[in-house]
């Protein structure tokens, strides 16, 4: 076990130059190597680079652009002097425990990409491993925050949370209860680094680039992806085009002749979680079926191979982390703890079937919850599993050939379940 904990504190170098150019033609993007200047605790200062990649023995490198820009088609990328992850400073890292990682990064990155469409509010966005495992925004960035940790408070753990507004207290507070490996917000109120300092190896990274977040909306970048031969396939970044309550369609499909039409059309609330959860979507692994109930995710269910299975995938996450944030409500420790417990023969088991009454009794707080999913849905089946559920709303892609199924499945529904229509397939970065 020393061994392990060795493998991942043990800082690595890298081989990567300190400058990369990208060609595209007769058009140059050039890049430059980040690295920081840490203090130690002993008053040296080290110069380090990122801290290492996907895994411990990967070494990695994190570029800034620096110069040069690009056109392709009608489509005008970045440029630079925008950075936001790859322009962090050694001064924006205000408590350096351990510099930073790639997956640290990485989910930072992709929590700017979902909070960018909830500038307008309070949110938070916590994310392990590149997806959230808990969004949402309220009346108060403490309320945003405890809301998404709720969520799934087991994932939650080791995670990394942004913020669309600076850090207070009272959110800090909350912050410090839990083991989190980054917090990233715009700026942090008076006391509030005394409180997350409590957290020895936290990173916390302040971002003043998230109050202008909404002009990334526009921006474009250009998506690498490298194959196993040494090839590579660029594309542009996708655009969201979903933004408002005009943007979303109904669900009419024409079938073998006959026109179906959802009957039911979604309440003012139900739209307002669409546009949120739809946000939320924009940051989770494709193939991917969320459930969205006030602002606040109920259920993630990150990209699976089939899209009832990631419906059916997300409804089970959603009963074991029902199970366990009540068992914290009402015995202060989780519900795996508790099963242990009993095991041992040191609590009663009538706790956990109490805690298994409620949870099955609440549907584990799904029901009113709306179904938003990021392709279209080809069967039934998917919109079944939501509506057994108690969803009242679904989004969707459309424009698979046997829409009418699901456009019936809400139909038949009692009571009759809204759905809309998106548009637009997967947009994920």
């Amino acid at each position: 076990m020393a061994d392990l904990k060795k493998m991942y504190s043990t800082l690595l170098g890298d081989s990567f130059p300190p400058e990369m150019t990208i060609t595209f033609g007769d058009q140059t993007l050039i890049y430059r190597k980040k690295t920081w200047k840490i203090p130690m605790e002993d008053g040296r200062v080290e110069e380090r680079g990122l801290r290492y990649g996907e895994n411990p023995d990967q070494e990695a490198a994190l570029y800034e652009l620096v110069n040069g820009n690009l056109l392709l088609g009608d489509c005008r990328y970045i440029e630079p002097g925008n950075g936001l992850v790859s322009s962090i400073m050694v001064e924006d890292m205000l408590q350096v425990g351990k510099h930073p990682g790639k997956i640290n990064l990485t989910d930072v990155d992709n929590g700017l990409n979902i909070i960018k469409y909830l500038l307008d509010k309070p949110a938070a966005v916590i994310l392990k491993h590149n997806n959230p495992c808990g969004a949402a925004i309220g009346t108060s960035l403490a309320d945003a925050y405890n809301r998404a940790n709720r969520c799934d408070r087991i994932a939650a753990f080791g995670g990394a949370v942004v913020t669309s507004r600076a850090l207070d207290r009272q959110t800090a507070e909350l912050m410090a209860q839990n083991y989190l490996e980054v917090v990233c917000a715009p700026d942090f109120e008076e006391g509030v680094l005394e409180i997350l300092a409590r957290r020895k190896n936290l990173r916390v990274i302040r971002m003043a680039g998230i109050s202008r977040l909404a002009e990334f909306e526009r921006f474009r970048f250009v998506d690498f992806k490298s194959l196993i031969d040494g090839g590579i396939i660029v594309q542009q970044s996708a655009i969201n085009s979903i933004r408002s309550a005009h943007d979303l369609k109904p669900a009419v499909t024409t079938y073998k002749g006959v026109q179906y039409t959802c009957e039911r059309q979604p309440t003012q609330r139900e739209i307002e979680d669409m546009l949120f959860g739809w946000a939320v979507e924009h940051g989770v692994t494709s193939n991917s079926v969320i459930y969205v109930k006030d602002g606040c995710t109920t259920a993630i269910g990150a990209g699976e191979q089939d899209r009832v299975g990631v419906a059916e995938i997300a409804i089970h996450k959603a009963y074991v982390k029902y199970a366990d944030i009540t068992c914290f409500d009402i015995h202060g420790l989780p519900y795996a703890d508790l099963v242990l417990e009993i095991a041992r023969g040191e609590r009663d088991r009538a706790d956990k079937e109490a805690i298994d009454a409620k949870v099955r009794a609440e549907r584990a707080g799904i029901p009113g919850s709306v179904m938003i999913s990021d392709a279209f849905f080809p069967f039934r089946d998917a919109a079944d599993v939501g509506i057994r559920e108690g969803v009242t709303a679904i989004l969707q892609a459309g424009g698979s050939i046997r829409d009418f199924e699901s456009i019936q499945a809400c139909n038949e529904a009692n009571p009759q379940v809204a759905m809309m229509y998106t548009g637009q397939r997967s947009f994920k970065h």
